[in-house]
């Protein structure tokens, strides 16, 4: 069967592919899109989680299919939506979809690799339902999905029955009537307790390091304006001196880290609700059925069931669909993350590459949706660009 052929392959349909299409056929491009649209977001996140972001962080680099102009459609004012809910969200997302017409298709590439040329497309891609996809250029927008972090001193401790991260502990109501721990001290962790609290879980432990962060509102105001200059001046971040990138992205780290959002503080009432801080998990033992966790300051605790919040590490050997293949090989990487030029394209040429896996060479902003419309601004600019010179 002859390979459908696309321009530009965009492979996630989550909000860093969906915005880089609709800035692509702002372009003139008619990109093709694969995957399920927001499929991370409706399968690994739980129902009746908030968002940190704010109506602001919307997804269209035109800057007219908006979170506010949603909002407005809907009778809504913006400073009645914070903090924003996951299903608000994504009904803003789907919205904005439709507006821009973009139909991603429904299969996931299990294979994505370079092409043998002689005039045919650079790339082509496999995807589960047999068909595949011969194109020009590609970007990478896969999020977090296969990037879920697991310390290898918990995965040793902990068995893997009596485990789970939290992308993958979302039905969170069969965990009603049952003990947990929670090992994180950070705004998903804390979320997830009070999301468990809710969904009646008997017990809720939240293990972690350092001392409990401050119940304080973020300040996010700062980020767009950089996130935009990045799209507006492509290199100038880059650019910057070493401790500049570095202050920026400590900011950015004690806004999400140092604090937590005072919306979920009396969500946290709860006398099921224990925390742990200054502690790590020393030991585990089974018995009865259960796990016998003893943390490191001599407390042991019972539990069914223990809930990773140890977040995300982006390494591209972890893709499936990139395993084995001529086109890892031929990328440049420094610790499992991509080497990309200004435009977000990497040592492949016609290989884009964001969201996560472009943290280590864009930011941290990158690990955030505020970036995904200066992402999409890069990557359709430089593709235009390309196809006048050829």
């Amino acid at each position: 069967m002859k390979p459908m052929r696309t321009p530009l392959l965009i492979v996630g349909a989550g909000p860093f592919g969906l915005a880089l299409a609709a800035a692509a056929r702002a372009a003139a491009f008619d990109p093709v899109v694969c995957g399920r649209a927001m499929s991370f977001w409706r399968e690994h996140m739980p129902r009746g989680m908030f968002l940190r972001s704010g109506p602001d962080w919307h997804l269209d680099p035109a800057g007219v299919h908006t979170m506010e102009a949603f909002l407005v459609e809907r009778g809504m004012a913006a400073d009645r939506a914070t903090p924003l809910s996951l299903d608000r969200y994504l009904d803003y997302v789907e919205w904005f979809r439709r507006a821009k017409r973009i139909d991603p298709i429904a299969a996931a590439v299990v294979r994505l690799d370079t092409a043998d040329r002689v005039g045919g497309p650079r790339f082509v891609a496999t995807l589960d339902d047999g068909h595949a996809i011969g194109a020009d250029a590609v970007a990478l927008a896969i999020g977090f999905q296969y990037f879920a972090h697991v310390p290898p001193r918990l995965a040793e401790i902990l068995p893997a029955a009596f485990r789970s991260h939290t992308c993958d502990c979302v039905d969170l109501a069969s965990l009603a009537g049952r003990r947990c721990l929670i090992v994180g001290g950070r705004q998903s962790a804390f979320e997830w307790a009070a999301l468990l609290a809710d969904a009646g879980a008997t017990a809720i432990h939240v293990s972690y390091r350092h001392d409990t962060p401050r119940f304080v509102e973020s300040d996010w105001s700062w980020v767009p304006a950089i996130v935009d200059r990045m799209a507006s001046e492509p290199g100038w971040y880059r650019r910057l001196a070493r401790d500049e990138r570095e202050a920026m992205n400590a900011r950015l780290w004690a806004e999400g880290r140092l604090k937590l959002e005072p919306w979920l503080a009396p969500r946290l009432a709860s006398p099921a609700i224990a925390r742990h801080p200054r502690t790590e998990v020393a030991s585990a033992l089974e018995r009865d059925g259960a796990l016998a966790v003893t943390l490191t300051d001599g407390t042991t605790i019972d539990v069914d069931h223990v809930v990773l919040a140890t977040g995300y590490k982006p390494d591209l050997a972890r893709v499936p669909f990139l395993a084995g293949t001529r086109l890892l090989a031929a990328l440049s990487l420094r610790e499992g993350c991509p080497i990309l030029d200004d435009h977000l394209q990497s040592s492949v040429r016609g290989l884009y590459i964001t969201s996560m896996a472009a943290t280590p060479e864009f930011g941290s902003f990158f690990a955030f949706t505020v970036s995904a419309r200066a992402s999409a601004a890069l990557i359709a600019r430089h593709l235009a660009d390309a196809a006048v010179t050829g």
